[in-house]
C-alpha cells in the first residue's frame, strides 16, 4: 500500500497524531494499550514566559506534528502570576500564571483541531486557603456551591501544627488522619470527606467536559489512596491518566494495581520514574551499562502499557547554582535518544526540546516509522561502560538503538546484529531500522525545520529490492520516476531553503514520498547588555549587585555562583543602572541570568531566555521561595523606533535582526520586533 510520510505539512502530521488521539477515544480511563504517541512536558520550573498559553498556542502546528499530548501546570489561580500552580487556591477561577481562562480555552482548542490534547496537573492532595489557616473561597459553578471547610482537613496535616493552629482558634479539623504521605506546605485534604470527593469529582469533570482537557497527570498521588484516583476518573473519565508516584517502581506498581476501577483494570497509568534514574546515572557515573537494568516499568510486560517514561522534569532540572536539583549532567541527546526508541509513552521535556528541537523531531518521526509502542518488547543486545544498544520490536519494522561515549557510537562499532539501515545518528546516539519484506520506505535524516547554513541531507532507499531507486524534487512537487535520482546513502547539499521530496521508485512506479522543509536563514552573532537596577525602597537590601550568567548548556560566563561584582553603570533618564555585555552566538542563542549580592543573599529568580539588550528591576515582592520578583522594562527603556521602508536595494542598509539573532532583510519584514544596531526597532 502507497504510504505518504509528509512530515512538515501541517496536513500529514495532523493525520499522524490523530491516529493515536483518536485510538485513545475507546478508552475511557487509564492509558491505552499499543499506543504509539508521545508527550511533551510543556514548562520548567519559573519558565512562566515559554509557558504562556499563547506563546504555547503561537506555536500549536510545530508542537503538533511531534507531540500527541501536552502536560501543561496546574492551571488554576494560586493568588501569584509567580505561582507554578502547586499550592492552589482556586479550582473554578481559570486564570493563572501563565493566562487567562479565555487563553488556556484558546489554547486547549486549538491543539485539539490539530489532534493534539493537553494534559492538567490537577493537584489534589493539598490545598492552599484564601485566609488564614482554613479559609477556603466559596465557589459557583452551574448552579451548584462548592467550598471545603475545616473538616476537610486532615487531622494530622503538617505534622500536628493544623491541629494546634485549630485548637488555638477553636475549630475543629477532620477526625480522620491522612490516607497517604503528609505534606508540610498546603492543607492536606482528607479524601474520605463526602465534601472533598463531591467538590474534586466535580472540578475534575469540569476540567474534561468543559476546559476540553484530555487527561490529568495527578501530583503528589502519595499523598492519598489510589482508590480515589481510581473514584475521580471513573467519574471524570479522562482519556489519559499518570500519577506522579515518586519512589521505587515496586512501589509504583503497587498504587496502579490499586488505582483498579469496577471492571478490576487500572484506571491510571505512572511515571517510570526508574527509566529515568537508570539514565542519570548511565551519564552521571559514566558508565552506559546501567541501561541494561530491568527495574523498570517498561520491563514488566503487565507494566509497560502504564509507563510514562521520562529522563528529566520541573522537579530534577538544574535551576539554579543555589538550587542544583538532580539534572543529567550532559550527554542529553544521548538521554532523549534511549528515552524516544524504548517502549512506554515517553514524555520529553521542554526545554530539552527547545535545546535540541531537530534532533528530537527526527528521533520521533523514526520511532512512528518503526511503530514502536507502549507495549512494544525489546532485548539489550550490549551493555559496556562505552555504550548500550537495544532492539526494540515495532509493528512496521524493528528499531535498533545506539547511546554512549561519540567515540565509541560510530557507523561501524558496535557492531549490529542482523540486516539494518541506519537512519539517525549524532554524537553519541545512532538508530537503525531492521530490513523487512513489505517495509518500503524513502527516508532523509533531517528534520524540517529552520537551519544556520547549509544542511547536508542524507537519502535512504529502507527496502528489500535491490532494484529500488530514488528521486527527488526541491520545489515542492511530487517526484515521478523520471525526476533526479540520488544513490541510497547520498548526500544532498541544500544551500537555500526548499520543500525537498523523496520517492522510492520500485518497478517504474513511486510507491513512497516523504517531504521535508528546510528554511537556511544565516544565524549573526551579536552582543546582549544586560542592565539592572534594584527600587530605591530596598536599595539597602542590595548592596553589591552579582550577576550570574549561565547558558542553556549550563556553562557559567561569570564563574560561580554568585557570579561577578558588578561596578560598570550608566545613566539612564536620570537613573543608575548596572550592565553587562555578554556574546550572543551560535553555540550561545541566549543567556539566563540571576541577580544577587556578593554572599548570594538576598538574590532574584531565575531570568531566562535573553537574547538581545534587556533592563530588569528588581521588585520589592518576593515569591514563595524568597526570592526577588523583576519587572522586565525592556520595551520601555530601550530605544524603539519604526523600521523605515525598505530601500529598493537594502545591500547597504544596516543590518537587522529578529529576536533570535538571525539576520532578516528590511524587503520582507512581518508586524513585530526587531533589532538594529543593538536596539528594538518595531514594524
Amino acid at each position: 500500500m502507497k504510504r505518504l510520510f509528509i512530515l512538515l505539512l501541517c496536513v500529514a502530521n495532523v493525520h499522524l497524531s490523530f491516529l493515536n488521539f483518536h485510538q485513545a477515544t475507546i478508552h475511557a480511563q487509564g492509558w491505552p494499550a499499543d499506543y504509539g504517541g508521545v508527550m511533551l512536558q510543556g514548562f520548567y520550573w519559573d519558565g512562566f514566559a515559554d509557558t504562556q498559553w499563547t506563546h504555547l498556542e503561537s506555536q500549536a502546528e510545530e508542537l503538533s506534528r511531534s507531540f500527541d499530548l501536552i502536560w501543561v501546570p496546574q492551571s488554576g489561580w494560586c493568588g501569584s502570576t509567580t505561582n507554578m500552580g502547586y499550592t492552589p487556591k482556586y479550582y473554578w477561577n481559570q486564570r493563572s500564571a501563565f493566562g487567562t481562562e479565555a487563553e488556556l480555552r484558546s489554547m486547549i482548542k486549538t491543539f485539539r483541531s490539530l489532534g493534539t490534547g493537553l494534559i492538567a496537573d490537577v493537584v489534589v492532595n493539598h490545598r492552599e486557603p484564601v485566609s488564614g489557616w482554613f479559609g477556603y473561597p466559596v465557589e459557583t459553578y452551574q448552579g451548584e456551591t462548592y467550598q471545603m471547610l475545616p473538616t476537610d482537613i486532615c487531622r494530622n496535616d503538617d505534622g500536628g501544627k493544623a491541629l494546634a493552629e485549630a485548637q488555638r482558634q477553636g475549630i475543629s479539623l477532620s477526625a480522620n488522619n491522612d490516607t497517604g504521605e503528609d505534606w508540610d506546605g498546603c492543607r492536606d485534604l482528607d479524601h474520605r470527606s463526602d465534601n472533598v470527593r463531591r467538590i474534586i469529582r466535580a472540578y475534575t469533570r469540569y476540567l474534561i467536559d468543559d476546559l476540553g482537557y484530555v487527561g490529568f497527570r495527578y501530583d503528589m498521588v502519595k499523598g492519598f489512596s489510589p482508590e480515589y484516583i481510581a473514584e475521580y476518573n471513573q467519574y471524570a473519565r479522562p482519556q489519559f491518566s499518570v500519577g506522579e508516584y515518586w519512589d521505587s517502581n515496586a512501589n509504583i506498581k503497587n498504587w496502579i494495581r490499586n488505582t483498579r476501577g469496577d471492571d478490576g483494570q487500572p484506571t491510571s497509568a505512572a511515571f517510570d520514574f526508574q527509566f529515568r534514574y537508570n539514565v542519570r546515572d548511565a551519564i552521571n557515573r559514566g558508565s552506559w551499562a546501567y541501561l541494561k537494568t530491568d527495574n523498570r516499568l517498561i520491563a514488566d510486560n503487565q507494566m509497560k502499557p502504564y509507563a510514562v517514561t521520562f529522563v528529566e522534569n520541573h522537579d530534577m532540572e538544574y535551576r539554579s547554582a543555589s538550587a542544583p536539583q538532580d539534572p543529567i549532567l550532559h550527554d542529553t541527546l544521548q538521554a532523549n535518544a534511549f528515552l524516544l526508541a524504548m517502549p512506554g509513552t515517553p514524555c520529553v521535556f521542554l526545554t530539552h526540546w527547545q535545546a535540541y528541537k531537530q534532533e528530537i523531531k527526527l528521533m520521533i518521526e523514526a520511532r512512528r516509522l518503526a511503530g514502536v509502542t507502549n507495549t512494544s518488547t525489546y532485548t539489550t543486545r550490549t551493555s559496556l561502560t562505552n555504550y548500550y544498544a537495544a532492539e526494540v520490536t515495532g509493528h512496521h519494522t524493528n528499531l535498533y538503538v545506539v547511546v554512549g561515549k561519540a567515540g565509541a557510537v560510530t557507523t561501524d562499532s558496535p557492531a549490529v546484529e542482523g540486516d539494518f539501515q541506519e537512519i539517525v545518528s549524532g554524537p553519541g546516539y545512532r538508530y537503525l531500522v531492521a530490513r523487512r519484506e513489505g517495509f518500503d520506505h524513502a527516508w532523509l535524516d533531517k528534520a524540517s525545520g529552520s537551519y544556520d547554513s547549509e544542511v547536508n541531507v542524507r537519502a535512504r532507499a529502507l527496502t528489500t529490492n535491490s532494484n529500488a531507486r530514488l528521486v527527488y524534487t526541491t520545489d515542492g512537487s511530487t517526484p515521478t520516476p523520471d525526476s533526479p535520482s540520488i544513490a541510497d546513502g547520498e548526500l544532498l547539499h541544500l544551500t537555500q531553503s526548499c520543500t525537498l521530496t523523496l520517492g522510492l521508485v520500485i518497478d517504474g512506479k513511486v510507491i513512497d514520498t516523504i517531504q521535508r522543509t528546510y528554511q537556511i536563514v544565516e544565524f549573526q552573532p551579536h552582543t546582549a547588555t544586560i542592565y539592572c537596577r534594584p527600587l530605591a525602597t530596598i536599595t539597602s537590601s542590595w548592596p553589591t549587585i552579582n550577576f550570574y550568567i549561565w547558558t542553556g548548556s549550563n556553562t557559567e560566563l561569570n564563574g560561580p555562583w554568585p557570579g561577578k561584582r558588578i561596578t560598570e553603570t550608566e545613566e539612564i533618564n536620570g537613573q543608575t543602572w548596572y550592565r553587562q555585555t555578554v556574546n550572543i552566538t551560535s553555540q550561545r542563542r541566549s543567556v539566563n541570568l540571576v541577580v544577587s549580592t556578593n554572599s548570594g543573599s538576598p538574590q532574584t529568580v531565575d531570568i531566562t531566555g535573553i537574547t538581545q539588550d534587556a533592563f530588569f528591576i528588581i521588585k520589592k515582592t518576593t515569591n514563595a521561595e524568597g526570592k526577588y520578583e523583576v519587572n522586565d522594562v525592556t520595551s520601555t527603556y530601550t530605544a524603539i523606533q519604526d523600521i523605515p521602508e525598505a530601500k529598493t536595494s537594502d545591500a547597504t542598509d544596516e543590518p537587522l535582526y529578529d529576536l533570535s539573532g538571525r539576520r532578516i532583510s528590511a524587503k520582507k519584514l512581518h508586524r513585530g520586533m526587531y533589532i538594529r544596531r543593538g536596539r528594538i526597532m518595531t514594524k
